[in-house]
């Protein structure tokens, strides 16, 4: 663990119209912003400048306080490989012990007095002449930086299917990111819709204390089992005193789950033992044959997100709690219609239904050069170099950009990655004396039908379902599809002769 530092004031609220300059604006506090950050920082590169739009760090991890919010990847992993903590108590941390490092994080290395809070970005344009973005906040603030590096990542816009009467609904309704607090479920008829990775954690939950629980499931899930354990005091003290512990442990989980993208790739023998054991375990909790087969998934595994849980079929087995697979033709005033013509009364409905990659990708209001949007750029197809850059838009990086988010690893692999891409192209620019550049439209375009092309052949995009991977064309706007020390191996160093100067 970090050695810790007292945290700093945070800057005061900025007064209307402020109007600053930084050599580097990012947009977050998330994983994304924060490595951003803390790779200026110890190049000292210290005219920088993170706006966050709320009152504190931590991005996704801030924002999801549903019940029973984890990590379902091995916290030693999922964690910065330059701020590694040897303090975790469960082997996949909970929401609540990641938001605590985040902010450790954050304290510890100083970055605290460099983030401007609850300054949200409402729009940036790429200023031709100055060669220089205006980043103009929510609250009408201009913010004037050289280089912008959007922090945001794509797992905020939740995703709410549109029922008919929804709005008529006079209960009370909201997704898992935007959790009621102030709401007590206790006694109430509640309807979960969706059965996707916030669902199966919330649903065992809250069905303890909920007097009737609807889980109505569009599709279901491949579901492993979770193998989650606590780390206790001397598993602690080792990763704590013995030296080269810690990295070995990292190192050991890091080779055991990037294995597993062979399957993703389509090594069927993979693909066939994922299944047999995630069928066996769906026996295991459910013994009933007509619920076993509402939650055997008809899709090859790894066309949508890999589940895992060991509580979520047990709870489905509750004499309060009802799966409901005919779709949702109606929402009443207190009540949900389905297709088979039955009507349940409900007090309460929680969307357990993810996030809208494309319309998050598709909704940042960035324009680029000749004024044109990011957001028409993408219309036909969400195109960028590595997930990093985009042609038409100068010294604009982005991490966790299209086709970087992982279906079998830690994204803060691909995050660190990306840090390291953009420091490079930056350091390059300084020593060259290069104000802009702008990636090369045939150089990102290639790119990106091999992307497609390699993605064809994986169980992400050839597993027959339609995923929050792909946008509605179909094509797959998020996923990587290969190995990460692959990614790590071609982000390593910034060509510039894949840009052209434009300042």
């Amino acid at each position: 663990m970090l050695d810790r530092v007292p945290p700093e004031p945070t800057p005061a609220a900025a007064p209307p119209g402020w109007a600053a300059e930084a050599e580097v604006l990012i947009v977050g506090s998330g994983f994304g912003g924060i490595t951003m950050a803390a790779g200026l920082k110890a190049a000292g590169m210290e005219d920088f400048l993170v706006i966050e739009k709320d009152s504190e760090v931590g991005g996704t991890w801030r924002d999801n306080t549903y019940p029973g919010c984890a990590c379902d990847v091995a916290a030693h992993l999922y964690s910065l490989s330059f701020a590694q903590s040897a303090d975790w108590t469960r082997l996949l941390a909970t929401q609540s012990e990641l938001q605590a490092y985040f902010v450790r994080v954050v304290d510890d290395l100083g970055l605290r007095p460099k983030i401007r809070f609850n300054t949200e970005m409402a729009r940036a344009n790429w200023d031709e002449a100055a060669a220089l973005w205006r980043v103009t906040t929510r609250a009408g603030d201009v913010i004037s930086a050289r280089v912008l590096v959007s922090g945001i990542g794509v797992l905020h816009v939740p995703s709410i299917p549109k029922l008919p009467g929804a709005e008529s609904f006079d209960g009370v309704s909201f997704h898992s990111a935007r959790w009621r607090h102030d709401y007590d479920l206790m006694g109430k008829r509640v309807a979960v819709i969706g059965t996707g990775a916030s669902a199966i954690q919330l649903v065992p939950q809250i069905a303890p204390e909920v007097a009737q629980l609807q889980v109505f499931q569009r599709t279901a899930p491949w579901i492993l089992p979770k193998l989650d354990r606590e780390i206790g005091p001397k598993e602690r003290w080792l990763l704590h005193n013995v030296q080269g512990w810690r990295s070995l442990f990292r190192r050991w989980l890091y080779c055991t789950y990037e294995i597993r993208v062979l399957a993703f790739m389509g090594n069927q023998m993979l693909v066939e033992k994922a299944e047999k054991v995630a069928r066996k375990h769906l026996e295991l909790h459910v013994a009933d044959s007509e619920l076993r087969r509402k939650l055997t998934p008809n899709y090859r595994i790894g066309c949508k997100r890999v589940l895992l849980a060991d509580d979520y079929y047990p709870a489905l087995t509750r004499a309060n709690v009802e799966l409901i697979t005919d779709a949702i033709v109606e929402v009443r005033t207190h009540s949900i219609v389905t297709k088979d013509g039955r009507e349940r009364e409900i007090d309460a409905i929680i969307y357990g239904t993810g996030f809208d990659v494309a319309r998050a990708l598709r909704r940042l209001d960035v324009h680029g050069r000749g004024g044109r949007a990011l957001a028409d750029v993408w219309k036909e197809a969400i195109e960028s170099y590595y997930g990093i850059t985009v042609s038409g838009f100068p010294n604009f990086f982005m991490l966790l950009g299209p086709n970087t988010a992982l279906g079998h690893n830690s994204v803060v692999i691909m995050i660190e990655a990306q840090v390291t891409y953009i420091m490079s192209a930056l350091k390059q620019m300084k020593a060259r004396g290069i104000g802009a550049i702008d990636v090369k439209r045939d150089v990102q375009h290639a790119f990106y039908e091999g992307i497609q092309r390699k993605l064809e052949k994986t169980q992400w995009q050839a597993g027959g379902c339609h995923s929050w991977y792909q946008d509605d064309r179909g094509h797959n706007v998020a996923i990587w599809p290969g190995f990460t020390f692959d990614y790590i191996r071609r982000t390593r160093h910034a060509a510039l002769r894949d840009y052209e100067a434009v300042a």
